[in-house]
């Protein structure tokens, strides 16, 4: 149990098929846990595909699609990992929208692994903090990100982590900067 209470606080988790499904499940669960109240947000309605490494997982159950999520009913934004889940979301227009709109209204963002592509495409990363899977930190280096190889980095809001063995501490940040609130320097 986390000693921060997000009571009442709606926190969506954008992702398609092909995420690392620990990476959606356990700060799901944590976010549970300290009372926030999670959606899943996706490409399109219908279930999608979790996966265990290379290994299909469970399947889920999408809430909302991205073409009609509007960031103003979210109190915070979790983006999970996945190679092909991460692919297929930076490219994806409405999931770009959906992102940058947290960094614009300067709510929490917290992402994993290669979560933290989209903020290439969203446009949102050039010159924060941030951490991700070893193998995209020249892409966000190249976008400007100030980019270290820690468990967890927040940034003014921004949380970003490396791989599910930091998931403790992602977790732990994530619940945090989610009963905080507001940054004003979480920016798009």
């Amino acid at each position: 149990m986390s000693e921060h209470n997000i009571a009442g606080k709606k926190v969506a988790f954008l992702l398609t098929d092909g995420v690392e499904q620990v990476e959606l499940t356990s700060p799901w669960q944590a976010v549970k846990d300290a009372g926030g109240e999670p959606t899943l947000v996706a490409l399109s309605k219908g279930k999608l595909q979790g996966f265990n490494g290379v290994e299909k997982g469970d399947t889920f159950d999408v809430d909302l699609a991205a073409a009609d999520a509007n960031a103003s009913d979210f109190d915070a934004l979790v983006l999970p990992g996945g190679v092909v889940n991460a692919d297929n979301l930076r490219v994806d227009k409405d999931a770009q929208n959906f992102t940058r709109a947290f960094f614009e209204q300067h709510k929490p963002v917290a992402s994993i692994c290669h979560g933290p592509w989209i903020f290439i495409d969203a446009g949102v990363i050039k010159g924060r903090n941030v951490t991700s899977y070893h193998t995209l930190q020249s892409d966000l280096k190249n976008a400007g990100a100030n980019w270290t190889d820690e468990e967890v980095v927040c940034d003014q809001g921004l949380v970003t982590s490396r791989n599910p063995d930091d998931l403790p501490a992602f977790n732990n940040k994530l619940v945090e900067e989610i009963s905080e609130g507001q940054h004003a320097g979480q920016t798009a």
